[in-house]
């Protein structure tokens, strides 16, 4: 990081930040769904412009969400010991065919097992272009699950959901970074 952010921030804030606050800060920046449309044509072409606050609790939120979201990209969040999706039914754990329903919030990996409890905005949560839940699962297709493997598979659909709701908040305080 620029020394001359270090002491730009330091003046505006009266307070020494460390790295870690300005790196969390940008991280919760970067994850502002507003923030990634506005700029988007940018963001392909460039070193993103990242827009700082004067106002240090706005800033402290922010860098706080963006811990957050990277411990949950780690998953080494607390939050993850809670998972919100569970493996259900009976059988070898071998996927098959990923089929899932809506109504219920499955998502059947064979005829009699399926992960409970996966929204659709998780299921179809993107990154790099890729649905994340179903990438993990379709580069295991014809192999079977072991018990690690499903308990990591719940943490990464809890990660995805906590990231989501991290992001909303994130989104509804952007518009507050930019005035």
């Amino acid at each position: 990081l620029s020394p001359v952010l270090f002491e730009t921030l330091t003046k505006d804030f009266r307070k020494t930040l460390s790295p870690e606050q300005i790196f969390y800060y940008i991280y919760a920046i970067l994850y502002s769904n507003t923030y990634r449309t506005k700029y988007a044509e940018f963001l392909k072409i460039d070193f993103p412009r990242i827009p700082f606050t004067k106002d240090y609790k706005l800033f402290s939120e922010m860098a706080k969400h963006g811990e957050e979201i990277a411990d949950l990209h780690l998953l080494k969040s607390k939050e993850l010991d809670s998972p919100v999706a569970k493996f259900q039914g009976k059988g070898d754990n071998k996927i098959e065919k990923l089929i899932y329903d809506e109504k219920g919030k499955k998502l059947y990996i064979n005829e009699k097992q399926f992960f409970d409890g996966i929204k659709e905005d998780v299921l179809r949560y993107q990154v790099g272009g890729y649905q994340v839940c179903d990438k993990w699962l379709k580069d295991r297709k014809g192999k079977r699950l072991s018990l690690d493997d499903i308990k990591h598979y719940c943490k990464i659909v809890t990660a995805l959901q906590k990231k989501i709701e991290i992001q909303k908040a994130i989104d509804n305080i952007y518009p507050e970074i930019e005035k």
